[in-house]
């Protein structure tokens, strides 16, 4: 208990799946924890629930939402940017509304977290980023392509944002955390179009490797602790080999 006792942390995506799950993590572990989401009686019941954690609404596709929220804190020492939207399509089915949802959600709230985020920690003599990504960014995705192309951008500007902040001087370390896929609402969503659509799909699908959201949450936990003043702008992967691993990762009954 303890690992980022005294810390502030803030949690975007914060009212389910991966983000939930940091967010108890890093208060379970002594964080005094901002969960924000668009989602707001969810992510207020679940701020409820957790010690020293409150909830803010957050549309993070919003720079000017995001410069108010920072205004509003003294301090802060943890970013986790974690919301994002998933739709299944390929390529040649993505439409420009597809593309700039997905990239609204993912590549920029992402980019207005790390600058704003960047300035306040800084100014305060450090803190940690923990960009979530995905296998998406390390593989290829030909049905999830806005989504993939998103989380490869947001890899991306997590190295970019770490070597300014060595470069400078300003104390702040960045890392992206790629889960493979995790039991979350966003994975159950995207099972049930498949199983709809394509129920041959859907049964190979069910025999693959799905990890616990709390494995990604202990990843992020470490890059917000002290324990990992060493490391930035690194790329954590948390997928049981399912990227190096020829065929397919099956789950083990």
């Amino acid at each position: 208990m303890g690992r980022v006792a005294g810390k502030v942390a803030l949690v975007t995506g914060a009212a389910s799946g991966l983000g939930l799950a940091t967010a108890s993590r890093l208060a379970e572990e002594g964080a005094s924890v901002v969960l924000t989401d668009v989602a707001r009686e969810a992510g207020m019941a679940a701020a409820a629930q957790l010690p020293n954690a409150r909830f803010e609404y957050l549309d993070v596709t919003s720079e000017s939402a995001w410069e108010s929220l920072m205004q509003s804190m003294d301090s802060l020492d943890v970013l986790v940017n974690c919301a994002g939207v998933v739709e299944l399509a390929s390529i040649e089915h993505t439409t420009e509304a597809l593309w700039r949802k997905i990239n609204a959600v993912g590549t920029d709230g992402t980019f207005f977290g790390c600058k704003h985020a960047l300035a306040l920690m800084k100014a305060n003599g450090g803190g940690s980023i923990v960009n979530m990504c995905s296998t998406a960014s390390i593989q290829g995705g030909p049905n999830i392509f806005a989504y993939a192309a998103s989380k490869s951008a947001i890899r991306g500007m997590t190295k970019s944002v770490a070597c300014l902040s060595t470069q400078e001087g300003y104390g702040v370390r960045c890392n992206s955390v790629h889960p493979g896929n995790m039991q979350t609402p966003m994975l159950s969503r995207m099972s049930d179009v498949v199983k709809a659509h394509d129920p041959e799909a859907a049964a190979q699908m069910d025999r693959l490797w799905v990890g616990d959201p709390v494995d990604v949450a202990n990843m992020v936990l470490f890059l917000a602790s002290d324990e990992s003043r060493s490391v930035n702008g690194a790329a954590m992967v948390v997928d049981n080999t399912t990227t190096i691993t020829e065929g397919a990762v099956l789950k083990h009954e």
